[in-house]
């Protein structure tokens, strides 16, 4: 297994909490990415970063004008500890339920008590927004990626994740189960059957999240709307597989 990397500074990762499109909001960090729904009648949390840059995630929901209170469920795309290590303290904090895969449970446990599992083509509605999951394993066996709508303006645009996109449990020795490079590319290829307006990674390397917020402060430009990155990003993911496999050969 693969070793938990250690936050030092993690100071050194902040990045201003910004809105990305409609009610949706970057509140991560750069180590680890968070997002924030404002559904309207309280809060979702996507995935919470590491424990000791916790802080920075609560700072930002302050500054985006919103209440860590108001969080009623932690959506953690899979059970590794840079996505979940927040999820404990954020939820006795806000009384918000916990939400994983259902394959991903027992493994979380050493991170959070998980409230709600979720398996395939389960959905989670909460005030104006609706979130329907996919389980996508592979990066780990309960990894669950989700898809729901957001409006700005007088157009609605689909926002989507693939939840555990990383390869450093692709690589022989650190598998996360066996089997999980046939399902991360059953994986790939069934997320290539969603059609995504926006969309939001887990690390902010999936998406460009730093650059686009750049340039969205500064222009206005919104380069998170854009189909034909969540193919791309895709194609990216299989062809890295790929190239890890040939390594070995």
């Amino acid at each position: 297994m693969f070793a938990r990397r250690t936050i030092e500074n993690p100071w050194e990762g902040r990045i201003e909490p910004f809105k990305i499109i409609g009610n949706v909001y970057f509140i991560g960090t750069h180590q680890a990415s968070s997002h924030l729904v404002d559904t309207g009648e309280g809060l979702l949390v996507i995935d919470t970063g590491y424990e000791n840059t916790l802080y920075l995630l609560i700072d930002s929901i302050y500054k985006l004008g919103f209440r860590p209170a108001d969080v009623k469920y932690i959506i953690n795309t899979h059970w590794h500890w840079d996505h979940t290590e927040g999820s404990r303290a954020l939820s006795d904090l806000s009384g918000g339920k916990n939400v994983i895969g259902k394959e991903d449970a027992e493994k979380a446990k050493r991170y959070f008590t998980p409230d709600i599992l979720v398996e395939e083509g389960d959905t989670l509605t909460l005030g104006n927004t609706t979130v329907r999951f996919l389980e996508t394993p592979g990066h780990t066996k309960g990894t669950i990626s989700l898809f729901f709508e957001t409006k700005e303006g007088e157009k609605t645009y689909r926002v989507g994740m693939f939840g555990g996109a990383g390869a450093n449990t692709l690589r022989q020795g650190s598998f996360d189960y066996e089997g999980c490079r046939e399902d991360y590319r059953n994986s790939v290829n069934r997320l290539r059957q969603e059609a995504v307006d926006v969309f939001i990674g887990n690390h902010t390397w999936n998406n460009n999240t730093e650059e686009h917020a750049k340039i969205l402060a500064e222009t206005g430009e919104n380069r998170f709307i854009d189909a034909s990155l969540w193919h791309r990003f895709l194609d990216y993911c299989e062809k890295r597989l790929d190239e890890i496999i040939a390594k070995e050969v």
